[in-house]
């Protein structure tokens, strides 16, 4: 018998991939953890499918690109049957590869970039980002998926949202994400009308190899557009706007868009929280602000920022949250006007913004 499948008390990691040396660098950087446990690895994604049961590891890690199977039909075929936390450890990652992202959206929960040179000081180098990244992923809850998606449901807004006495008209919505955060924006964006009335402003922690794949991803599958952010552009309705890479996306005095290359905040560069309190200071009770997914406690300050100036903030509940980290800590501070489930955040993005909505 394997004595691994008998380890207790450790978190138990399946590697997918088709590469020797990447398989023995991947052990090497888990070896370092000693609540971690290697429970078996893979060449392909069909060999994965036949060993992974028995191995029951509690994370799956696996490449994009490989033989017979790859990631992208081993994650689909793994949530319509044996659905658990899957993080993409690939070099596609690092070239902003689109493909990276319709792997979240078959079912993986987070990416991780393959070091390019393929050596190992490269890869011990990352290690302890990828331990932590394992961690958080042990805890995360998956569902069966099936492999044919329904389609998209009618968005209904909710006939008796009325915006708040102290609210004014709308003239942006800003949105946050981490952990979690691409399958999140890919569930609101795609569900916001191309007539959609007014401009969003998007966070998501990503890396900046990933933003490009990120925003190719999204102007595919959206009706509404899908831009980056350009210095000195006064955003325009109908439009979700992401930052450019390594820099904090800011609303200046006028009202156009600006980048600040300030320290990280919360450790991030973007950071949500520095956007939150921008838009609020420029757009006050015109503002709608939206918390996601995600860990640690980016934007729950800059969300608390939108509800004092009059703003309309939602953050996204535990059920539906892939980490409930950054939403928990907006809720804790009272930042949350309302706390909804992944599912109604569009219909009352849609219902707010017809509300009462004007041009900027």
């Amino acid at each position: 018998m394997d004595k691994t499948n008998d380890i207790k008390g450790k978190l138990r990691v399946f590697l997918v991939d088709d590469s020797l040396i990447a398989i023995t660098l991947l052990k090497r950087m888990l070896s370092t953890a000693p609540d971690l446990e290697v429970v078996g690895t893979a060449k392909n994604g069909k060999v994965a499918l036949e060993l992974i049961p028995s191995g029951r590891p509690d994370v799956i890690l696996t490449d994009l690109h490989m033989p017979v199977m790859d990631g992208f039909e081993l994650t689909k075929e793994l949530m319509a049957i044996y659905p658990k936390p899957i993080l993409v450890v690939s070099a596609s990652v690092n070239e902003g590869n689109r493909n990276v992202f319709e792997l979240l959206e078959a079912g993986a929960v987070d990416v991780f970039p393959k070091p390019r040179s393929g050596l190992e000081a490269e890869f011990m180098g990352q290690a302890d980002d990828l331990i932590n990244r394992i961690r958080i992923l042990s805890g995360v809850r998956v569902f069966r998926k099936p492999k044919k998606e329904p389609e998209k449901p009618t968005i209904i807004p909710p006939p008796d949202f009325r915006l708040p006495e102290k609210h004014g008209l709308l003239q942006i919505v800003a949105i946050g994400a981490s952990t979690g955060g691409p399958q999140a924006f890919q569930y609101i964006l795609t569900r916001l009308p191309s007539s959609f009335n007014l401009p969003l402003v998007c966070i998501q922690h990503i890396g900046q190899y990933f933003i490009e794949g990120f925003t190719e991803w999204l102007r595919s599958i959206c009706s509404i557009k899908i831009e980056i952010a350009r210095e000195g552009l006064t955003p325009i309705p109908g439009t979700a706007y992401f930052p450019s890479g390594d820099a904090h996306l800011l609303i200046d005095e006028n009202g156009k868009f600006m980048y600040s290359i300030d320290r990280p905040v919360n450790g991030h560069r973007p950071s949500i929280s520095e956007t939150f309190k921008s838009v609020a200071k420029h757009f006050g009770k015109g503002s709608m602000g939206v918390l996601l997914t995600g860990m640690g406690n980016d934007g729950a300050e800059g969300l608390k920022a939108m509800a004092y100036e009059g703003g309309l903030t939602i953050a996204q509940d535990e059920a539906t949250s892939i980490v409930f980290g950054m939403p928990k800590c907006a809720i804790e501070l009272g930042a949350a006007g309302k706390v909804l489930p992944l599912e109604e955040i569009a219909p009352m993005i849609i219902s707010a913004a017809k509300e009462g909505a004007t041009t900027p």
